[in-house]
């Protein structure tokens, strides 16, 4: 991550922190995520529903942290820009949304729930 000081104010870096941090918990040794465990190119569905993941799951946290409103404009321009990938998949964004609450959660160290 930059520094802070890189950063137009400090609720953009912590949006983009958060967004890092949703990357980090799908690692193998955490949530292992498929959408980071399998090989993909840059652009491609899986690519696109990864950062679809990190961005929802930044936005959850951001909202945790109460600094919503001010990231929220940034967040839709980036999601924004992986429109034709849900185009594609209808579901993604059910797939995404879950899989972004499930890292959100790990990072607030929420225990999952039962048969979850």
């Amino acid at each position: 991550m930059p520094s802070p000081a890189c950063f137009h104010c400090p609720e953009a870096y912590y949006a983009t922190l958060y967004h890092e941090l949703v990357h980090a918990a799908g690692h193998p040794s955490r949530l292992n995520r498929t959408t980071l465990t399998d090989l993909c190119l840059f652009g491609d569905p899986t690519y696109a529903k990864e950062e679809l993941v990190a961005e929802m799951g930044a936005a959850y946290l951001c909202g945790v942290c109460g600094i919503a409103n001010v990231t929220l404009e940034n967040s839709a321009a980036y999601l924004a820009s992986w429109i034709q990938a849900l185009r594609d998949e209808p579901t993604m964004l059910v797939h995404a949304a879950a899989q972004a609450q499930r890292a959100a959660d790990y990072i607030q160290n929420v225990p999952p729930e039962v048969g979850a």
